[in-house]
């Protein structure tokens, strides 16, 4: 009922400037008015990322729920996971608005936030008292504008959130901190990833956000890092700063990142090129441009063990999160897979 509340809603909220729209969506789900998903999980839908057991491959990405203030919330809805963040060591306001952009007739969306949050400590607190109802809960961390030194923050924060959250995810890729791109280079992103295991030997499920517009040669060399340096998977992909001809939107041009359905092709084609290179020895989440139960079976077939959403969900509400689930399993019946887990790298094994 109130899913289904929540998403009447939806047009209203469409209606307002998306950032307050977004503000608003947070303070509805940490009040508990979004109300609560009674769908069991198929079995069919069971997955596995990096050790850890999903009830369904359908997370949220980070970005969402930045300070980590609507996990129960979110819990409630039906996702098979959860990424809180991105966080840094210290509170930034972020880029100066206008920052948040809807491409309605693109099913898009671009953003500068510049990482705004509250900072680690308040982070740290909320995860603390938070819990995710038994789905994992990701914390995704980033390193400030200004003062910034990757190889002392990165572990820092890793070490700060190891304790209350089941994976970790390092970003290196959001295109709106200057030079933060830089840290996808071979030899800054083995320092990084070194730091840490001498940091914190004993950690949660590691895994690196990564750019859709990385080079092919770039994509190898990180792959290959980050088998070396033991971290435990990929997620592909954060933000485009291309901008395809296919934008019809007033606001395509605008500076920032590109999420939604121009970058599914982009961040799709990435996937299964690091899925070929990484032939099972990293765990891959798919993310950008899932707004359908086969785009996710897309997802699982190019080598992704999970997705994320944030685009859909932004332009839908709670009520897509049932709907993915059922036409998943619908596609998964006519392509002839037995459940997901069947599904995972099966663009792989046909050629």
């Amino acid at each position: 009922m109130f899913i289904s509340l929540a998403s009447s809603l939806m047009p209203l909220m469409r209606s307002i400037d998306p950032e307050r729209a977004h503000r608003l969506s947070l303070l509805a789900l940490a009040s508990g008015l979004m109300g609560t998903s009674s769908q069991i999980d198929d079995s069919r839908l069971n997955s596995n990322l990096a050790g850890l057991p999903l009830s369904n491959p359908i997370g949220l990405a980070a970005g969402f729920d930045k300070n980590a203030t609507a996990i129960a919330g979110l819990s409630r809805l039906g996702f098979g996971f959860l990424e809180t963040g991105s966080v840094t060591p210290l509170p930034q306001n972020g880029n100066p608005r206008p920052r948040l952009f809807r491409l309605t007739e693109d099913r898009a969306i671009i953003n500068r936030m510049g990482f705004n949050n509250a900072g680690l400590d308040a982070y740290v607190e909320r995860l603390k008292k938070s819990r995710g109802g038994g789905r994992p809960v990701g914390a995704n961390v980033g390193i400030n504008k200004e003062g910034a030194d990757p190889l002392r923050d990165y572990p820092f924060l890793v070490a700060s959130v190891a304790p209350y959250v089941d994976y970790i995810v390092i970003n290196v890729s959001s295109p709106n901190t200057p030079g933060l791109r830089d840290l996808q280079g071979e030899e800054r992103l083995r320092a990084i990833l070194r730091s840490i295991a001498a940091a914190v030997p004993s950690r949660p499920p590691l895994l690196v956000k990564l750019a859709p517009d990385l080079a092919s040669q770039a994509v190898e060399s990180v792959v290959e890092t980050c088998v070396d340096e033991g971290a435990d998977g990929l997620i592909i992909s954060n933000t485009t700063i291309s901008r395809p001809s296919s934008l019809i939107s007033q606001h395509g041009k605008e500076l920032g990142g590109l999420s939604g359905g121009p970058l599914f092709d982009l961040s799709t084609d990435m996937l299964r090129r690091v899925a070929r290179l990484g032939r099972g020895r990293l765990a891959l989440v798919g993310v950008g441009g899932v707004f359908s139960g086969k785009d996710v079976l897309t997802k699982l077939r190019a080598g992704a063990s999970a997705v994320q959403i944030y685009s859909s969900f932004a332009y839908e509400g709670p009520a897509l999160i049932p709907r993915l689930k059922r036409e998943l399993l619908d596609c998964l019946d006519r392509e002839g897979f037995e459940n997901v887990t069947a599904a995972i790298g099966a663009d792989m094994r046909q050629g």
